[in-house]
């Protein structure tokens, strides 16, 4: 009977084990203060489940990212849209753990994260499904680079900060030819980003569509335009800077040529994101950024 009971024990013990959930950590180290939080997370992480492994957001390679269950972000919104590229080809969820300044996608403090934690893990809060874009920059038809964006992707004029001229097209439809000072393609995730501050609409993060907004455009007849979400979005600079260039998500920029072609299309994978269980997207809006809000809401 005793050795039933030991076998029985051992067994117990390894289904516990293989059921222990896995967890990436990515964060931005550079980040003043955040090694020694990271450490006292870390032992408390370590009895909720098996920590696979801890990456620097800014040396992250989406090659080295191991299988896991949950990906926990540490810093702000820009490290949790640089983790979004990295694990949402992997099907990898994340969490948001604000340690910035907004903390709008990054929803969740340390301690609401400790709350909610073991919620997450046992499947019940689900993650939102958010669109992101594939973009691929063309030199004669061949691509020079791709990458995914989860805010948007943005043609900035750069030095000498003259204007240029962006012709837009949607698949074989011309939309417009845009003088200015570039030109903002987002999710719906990206809408309260560079968009909102460049006169673009919000969208709701779960829609599928896309977002074209001119920034600063030498006219008042441009206006933003909501196209669907299988729309082939092309890009092509008919007069541009020396200082031109393709940026992702506000992180990683890429030099333009008058030869090159910028083409945006839907990714074919989704960034997964768990949302505060107490929270809307609306109280975000009204929270975070004052929307809705009258002047005179305040008491005399």
């Amino acid at each position: 009977m005793m050795i039933s009971l030991f076998v029985l024990q051992r067994v117990s013990d390894k289904i516990i084990c293989e059921m222990k959930r896995r967890i990436i950590i990515m964060a931005n180290l550079a980040k003043p203060g955040l090694g020694e939080k990271l450490g006292n997370l870390r032992n408390w992480l370590g009895q909720k489940a098996e920590i696979v492994s801890v990456i620097d957001i800014l040396a992250a390679k989406t090659a080295d990212i191991p299988e896991a269950d949950l990906c926990i972000s540490l810093g702000g919104d820009g490290t949790l849209l640089a983790a979004a590229r990295h694990v949402a080809p992997l099907g990898i969820p994340m969490i948001g753990v604000n340690m910035g300044k907004l903390g709008f996608l990054a929803e969740f403090t340390v301690e609401q994260m400790k709350r909610y934690l073991d919620d997450i893990l046992e499947g019940k809060i689900s993650p939102i499904e958010r669109m992101m874009l594939r973009v691929n920059l063309l030199d004669d038809e061949k691509s020079q680079f791709s990458s995914l964006a989860t805010n948007d992707v943005v043609i900035t004029a750069g030095e000498p900060f003259r204007m240029i001229e962006l012709r837009v097209d949607k698949g074989a439809d011309h939309i417009a030819t845009y003088l200015g000072d570039g030109v903002v393609v987002s999710t719906p995730t990206g809408s309260t980003g560079y968009n909102l501050s460049s006169g673009g609409p919000i969208l709701e993060p779960t829609l599928d569509a896309m977002i074209i907004t001119p920034v600063a455009p030498h006219t008042l007849s441009m206006r933003p335009i909501v196209v669907g979400g299988n729309s082939v979005i092309y890009i092509t600079a008919t007069r541009l800077n020396r200082g031109t260039a393709l940026v992702i998500d506000g992180q990683d920029s890429i030099p333009l040529k008058p030869t090159n072609r910028v083409e945006i299309r839907q990714a074919d994978c989704v960034a997964r994101i768990f949302p505060h269980p107490q929270r809307s997207f609306f109280d975000m809006l009204t929270g975070k950024l004052q929307w809705g809000r009258s002047p005179h809401h305040q008491d005399d």
